[in-house]
């Protein structure tokens, strides 16, 4: 598969894999600055942004994905971090390919089976009338009562795409991810630790890192380390991006 991608930078390579819903179109400020010390790669998986649609949706499709774009730029090794389904992407990457890894950063996701929790944007977006919406505003307006944080509105409505027609389409490919959706839940699960470099940093405001997961991160990952940003929620990285850049990138170049 061939990833959509873009680069910036030279020096060791840098992989950054979004979640859920998102594209690397929201990790391009922050590419930019991590430049300065590395060649870094943002990269759409499968089923979002301008990367190929698949029927095959799991973690470990798309950990093959990245096993497969390192090979395509000729990456032997990188540090990779993954933010919420990309973090576990990332997780399922060190599981299966753990010599290409040098350090590893997983924002605000941890290894664990997660309970369904996007059940009412998913039915929003399945309902979505995509032929009959014009603007841009009247679909925010269409979106509203049925999600109400607007933060949340924006970030989906950037996956809306124009067709030749003019009529609007989505980028990721719904269909998929609403029947796959229980995969994206899945644990991560490995028979051996995973002895890589590993931090693992948290949103203080968030529930996808709690406390009570660490004994379980630190069996997969023994040399995991944990930061927090105490007033950052789930989107940790657009919430505090000066935060978050000065503690991931002092880490990854110690």
């Amino acid at each position: 598969m061939n990833l959509n991608f873009k680069s910036f930078g030279s020096g060791p390579a840098l992989i950054i894999l979004h979640g859920l819903f998102g594209s690397l179109d929201n990790w391009q400020t922050l590419a930019k600055q991590f430049a300065d010390e590395f060649s870094v790669f943002i990269v759409d998986q499968r089923n979002h942004g301008r990367s190929p649609h698949d029927g095959d949706f799991s973690y470990e499709d798309m950990a093959y994905d990245l096993s497969d774009f390192m090979d395509q730029q000729g990456i032997y090794s990188a540090s990779v971090l993954g933010h919420s389904m990309g973090g576990k992407t990332a997780m399922t990457f060190a599981v299966q390919d753990a010599i290409r890894l040098e350090k590893l950063v997983v924002a605000d996701m941890a290894p664990v089976q997660y309970e369904p929790h996007h059940d009412e944007i998913l039915k929003a977006l399945n309902d979505f009338p995509l032929h009959d919406i014009e603007t841009r505003e009247a679909a925010d307006e269409w979106l509203s009562s049925r999600i109400p944080e607007f933060s949340v509105r924006q970030f989906l409505l950037k996956n809306l795409d124009r067709n030749k027609d003019k009529s609007f389409k989505w980028k990721f490919n719904l269909e998929v991810i609403s029947g796959e959706y229980e995969n994206i839940l899945s644990s991560v699960q490995s028979d051996h630790p995973i002895e890589v470099p590993t931090l693992f940093i948290r949103g203080g405001k968030s529930p996808y890192v709690l406390d009570a997961y660490k004994p379980q991160i630190m069996e997969l990952f023994p040399q995991a380390e944990f930061e927090t940003i105490e007033n950052a929620g789930h989107w940790l990285h657009a919430e505090a991006p000066d935060e978050f850049f000065q503690k991931v990138n002092a880490w990854l170049l110690r």
